[in-house]
């Protein structure tokens, strides 16, 4: 499978050793040693600060099936009684945006009322997960959205040439992932929604992130004024650079994919430079900054479970993490959206089956 990297040549994706996830999973692996250390308050509040969505139950079996797991071999009396999981595993990442509320207002949302999911990223981690692949859907992709549960009963319509995005208006995580398991084939294993005005939190708590923008930025709908180089960014800069599109390329959202893309990469390398485990009272507030932004599906919506993920990724380091978005062409029926562009869009799907 080939893909574009949005951060850089191959030399220096091989000078950049920063084990990013790795640190990723230590850092999880750290909410467990703070819970035990502290005040057993601490572990809890974490622990309910994560919101969860029962999708499995919603969508029934009605989905691509899940991969075959092969059985473990069974644990000797001096080896781990729970070995940690190493089958291949899809999660569909959300990035979700109220933009209501004067929290959000001053973090320069917009005014509109109800959730969008203006960033949707397919991470698959290969069998083993020592590589993984991030393929970002973009949200102005005309699809057929299929018909979705809704949790007050009943069910929406299919919607033949809508907006990707518009599922999660529409029907939220459940049918964000019925969404795209209809487009791809592929079955989500997990589902985690990162809100927006959280990752802001979260990238405070870290100290700030440090990108480099190849172009001017100058978008007054995002807030967002850089010039060309390297800056270090805060929260809200952050955050205004994730939502930023009107300001670079041609102003659609295939420019903000490749900018959010820099974004994980960065957010990843600081993650990794921090010394967290050192410093209690940090590692609490960066703890604090992901729980409080995080809905998962039922699977993964505890300290316990979030840990076991994080420690199972503890050999994949950030250089074999590929960034890549879905091949798509402009939609014949309107040049402002998309379509995906086949057999590409399918061949880069099968790859992850």
């Amino acid at each position: 499978m080939t893909g574009h990297d949005e951060n850089g040549d191959e030399g220096g994706r091989r000078g950049r050793r920063s084990r990013g996830l790795k640190a990723a999973g230590l850092t999880l692996a750290g909410l467990l040693v703070l819970g035990a250390g502290t005040a057993g308050w601490a572990y809890w509040h974490l622990n309910q600060n994560i919101r969860s969505v029962d999708i499995n139950s919603a969508l029934g079996d009605d989905r691509p099936a899940k991969a075959v797991v092969t059985p473990s071999a069974p644990a000797s009396a001096s080896a781990s009684p729970t070995p940690l999981p190493t089958e291949a595993l899809n999660i569909l990442v959300l990035g979700s945006d109220s933009r209501s509320g004067e929290a959000n207002a001053k973090l320069g949302g917009g005014n509109s009322s109800g959730a969008r999911s203006d960033t949707a990223m397919v991470v698959h981690f290969d069998a083993g997960r020592t590589r993984a692949t991030v393929v970002s859907i973009p949200r102005d992709t005309l699809v057929t959205r299929p018909s979705c549960p809704l949790p007050s009963g009943g069910s929406t319509a299919v919607a033949y040439d809508a907006m990707f995005n518009s599922a999660y208006s529409v029907g939220g995580p459940v049918c964000a992932v019925k969404t795209v398991e209809s487009i791809t084939n592929v079955r989500m294993d997990h589902y985690i929604e990162i809100d927006f005005s959280g990752f802001a939190k979260l990238v405070n708590a870290l100290g700030g992130v440090t990108v480099t923008t190849g172009q001017d930025i100058d978008d007054d709908k995002s807030h967002l004024h850089l010039a060309a180089g390297t800056h270090h960014l805060d929260g809200k800069q952050a955050l205004a650079l994730a939502r930023t599109r009107h300001g670079i390329g041609d102003g659609s959202d295939l420019g903000r994919i490749g900018l959010q893309q820099k974004l994980v990469k960065a957010l990843l390398r600081q993650i990794s430079s921090a010394d967290l485990l050192s410093d209690p009272a940090r590692l609490y507030d960066v703890a604090n900054a992901v729980t409080g932004s995080l809905t998962t599906d039922t699977g993964l919506d505890s300290l316990g479970e979030l840990t076991k993920l994080g420690q199972s990724l503890k050999s994949l380091s950030s250089d074999e993490v590929e960034t890549v978005m879905m091949p798509v062409v402009t939609a014949p029926s309107d040049h402002n959206r998309v379509i995906a562009n086949e057999p590409a869009a399918d061949d880069l799907w099968k790859s992850l089956r």
